[in-house]
């Protein structure tokens, strides 16, 4: 996430070579693509980190650090 990030809240993912945003309401790719594979795997992350990622945009949106979250174990 990006002080400068408009709405709707997303979130930016890498995987391997690819980027893309993800919408953290739907978990819709709003950007760049994902494989299956990957999809997949954000879409498990996602909702483990679901009340994190609300957090991280709210902060971002007030112009606060964002607190790191961890990734799939």
């Amino acid at each position: 996430m990006s002080f400068a990030d408009p709405a709707p809240p997303h979130f930016h993912d890498e995987y391997a070579d690819v980027e893309a945003l993800v919408s953290i309401e739907t978990l819709a790719v709003l950007a760049g693509r994902l494989s299956a594979r990957a999809l997949s795997l954000v879409t498990e992350w996602a909702g483990l980190h679901w009340d994190e990622l609300g957090a991280a945009w709210a902060k971002a949106s007030e112009f606060e650090p964002v607190d790191r979250i961890d990734p799939l174990a």
